[in-house]
């Protein structure tokens, strides 16, 4: 063989692979979001979300035609348009559809959250509940009802009682929202403080007056309005843009620090934004639904073995939280049981029911 056809077989097996074998590996299709960046997507995720996202439709429709005042599918499009008799219009407009939206919103907004925090704590049990978000809110809420009722709306109440109970997590880490550790600490502790100061203005303030704050306070769909659902929605396509832009970052912090640091992905910025948006999403639900427990917590954990992902999936815990608050109120409107209860009161026996799995399932695999 010749020199020359020597150099040039070792010329071709030192070229790179074709750019086709550098592409995305089997099974994840992805969605390129302009300069922000791509967004994987695995296609079970995918075919997971779609399933839920039907599922969430089926509950939706099932909530509006059942009972007394259903409305007939067939009408649906006709109502959706202006259109249709005028009791379907009003229940539709007033009654189940404002009702409707912002439990599908509240159950988005608290799925994504909970995912967020989850991801940045890389801890399973991690929710912004812990950080004292649903407390704050608790206390604040009763301030507006009881202490000071008609000067400030309850769900404002409820929003600044929340946001200072951040403020005070916050202060009291001495390193802001970077140390996942010491957010929880500080945040039991001032969960504490709040729940305290909400039973005692409940109890020994205006016990007489309190009997309308209990619904509130575990979390409620009752007469809902397109004001509240303005703000929930409102809420969530605020956020959208820095969603998509965690999506990436968040995923590969859970790698850890050093390794995300390498890819390009700076930890503490990913961490801090991920907390703020948790935060921003959880208040927006709180404000117009009270604190809903155990949403935020279970969600991105169903969503993950759905899924099968190690990482979290913004996008399928949004639809699992939906679906969870969707189902919730249907069984506190149609369950005899259930019925007339807070929506809360039901997620929190969903949630009761996934602890104690959760702590079967890690028994049984000898960690705990």
């Amino acid at each position: 063989m010749s020199r020359q056809t020597t150099l040039a077989s070792r010329t071709q097996q030192a070229q790179p692979a074709p750019e086709a074998e550098y592409g995305p590996p089997p099974g994840v299709l992805v969605l390129r979001l302009g300069r922000v960046g791509a967004l994987p997507i695995r296609h079970r995720s995918l075919t997971v979300w779609l399933l839920i996202t039907a599922a969430v439709l089926g509950a939706s429709a099932v909530t509006l035609t059942i009972g007394d005042l259903g409305i007939s599918l067939t009408q649906l499009p006709s109502l959706l348009t202006g259109g249709g008799e005028a009791t379907d219009r009003f229940v539709l407009s007033r009654l189940r559809g404002p009702r409707l939206l912002v439990g599908v919103g509240v159950g988005a907004a608290l799925g994504v959250a909970g995912a967020l925090f989850q991801a940045v704590t890389r801890n399973p049990l991690g929710s912004p509940d812990v950080i004292g978000l649903g407390a704050g809110a608790g206390a604040g809420a009763s301030v507006a009802a009881l202490i000071a009722p008609g000067a400030v709306p309850v769900p404002l109440g409820a929003l600044l009682g929340a946001g200072i109970a951040i403020g005070l997590v916050t202060l009291s880490t001495g390193t802001g929202l970077r140390h996942p550790g010491r957010l929880i600490v500080a945040g039991i502790g001032v969960s504490a403080m709040a729940q305290a100061f909400t039973h005692f203005v409940v109890a020994f303030i205006a016990r007489d007056e309190a009997t309308s704050l209990a619904t509130y306070l575990n979390g409620s769909l009752t007469a809902r309005d397109w004001g509240h659902a303005g703000i929930i929605w409102g809420a969530l396509l605020f956020c959208l843009p820095v969603l998509l832009y965690l999506a990436g970052p968040v995923r590969l912090g859970e790698m850890g620090d050093e390794t995300s640091q390498t890819l390009g992905a700076p930890a503490r910025t990913t961490r801090t934004v991920a907390v703020l948006m948790s935060v921003l999403l959880s208040a927006a639900a709180v404000s117009v639904a009270g604190p809903i427990s155990f949403v935020a917590l279970t969600a991105p954990q169903i969503a993950r073995r759905m899924a099968g992902a190690g990482g979290p999936s913004l996008v399928l815990s949004a639809a699992v939280g939906a679906l969870l608050i969707v189902c919730a109120d249907l069984v506190v409107q149609r369950v005899p049981l259930g019925e007339g209860l807070p929506v809360g009161i039901v997620t929190m026996a969903l949630g009761g029911i996934y602890l104690g799995h959760l702590l079967i399932r890690e028994w049984r695999k000898g960690t705990l």
